[in-house]
Parts: structure tokens; C-alpha cells; sequence
């Protein structure tokens, strides 16, 4: 499966546009929690826990998003946009692009 945020692949022309797809990942408050208790990862004012878990969460939301577009019979994911809100002390975040099938 083909993810891209530009709204076409070069090359191979979107035939079917399936719908917007979107996959979410949320890390908890206790997370935050964790993370902060285990300040001394701190170097050069990054963590690398903090990044790990948003790393993961992003993986996770992708997935899903991909997931969601290979039921529909998609082929490409054009258009992708990820967003990170934090929500009641928790983070959000969000993947979403269009399903497309290649020509």
C-alpha cells in the first residue's frame, strides 16, 4: 500500500477515490505521567521516552488509517495529514488521507 501526503503518485493516476480514511492513537494521562517521572532522559531538552511514545502513536494511528483503506480495496492512501491535539490530558493522534485505487 502506497501512503503519501501528496495528493497524487507520480505516475500512476487515481482511478477510484474510495473516501476519506482516518486512523487515531491516544496516549493516556498516566502516560504524561510516566514520562515526566523518568525526566532524567532528558538531554539537550528532548526525551526520549516522550518521543518513543509518540512515535509509536503515530505508527499505530497510520496502521489504522491503512487498515481502514485496504477494507475498502484501496491500493494508495493520497493526501495524508496527521494532527497531535492534546485532549482532558490526554494525546491525540490522528491520521487521515483519501482511499484511492491506481490506474
Amino acid at each position: 500500500m502506497i501512503v503519501t501526503t501528496t495528493p497524487t503518485v507520480e505516475g500512476r493516476p487515481a482511478r477510484d477515490y474510495l473516501g476519506i480514511v482516518t486512523g487515531e492513537a491516544i496516549l493516556g494521562a498516566n502516560i504524561f505521567k510516566d514520562l515526566f517521572a523518568g525526566i532524567r532522559d532528558i538531554v539537550g531538552g528532548r526525551s526520549g521516552a516522550y518521543e518513543r511514545e509518540l512515535g509509536r502513536a503515530r505508527k499505530t494511528a497510520l496502521a489504522e488509517m491503512e487498515a481502514e483503506a485496504q477494507r475498502l480495496g484501496a491500493d494508495a492512501v493520497v493526501g495524508v495529514d496527521l494532527d497531535f491535539e492534546v485532549i482532558n490530558n490526554m494525546l491525540m493522534v490522528s491520521a487521515s488521507g483519501t482511499a484511492v485505487r491506481l490506474g
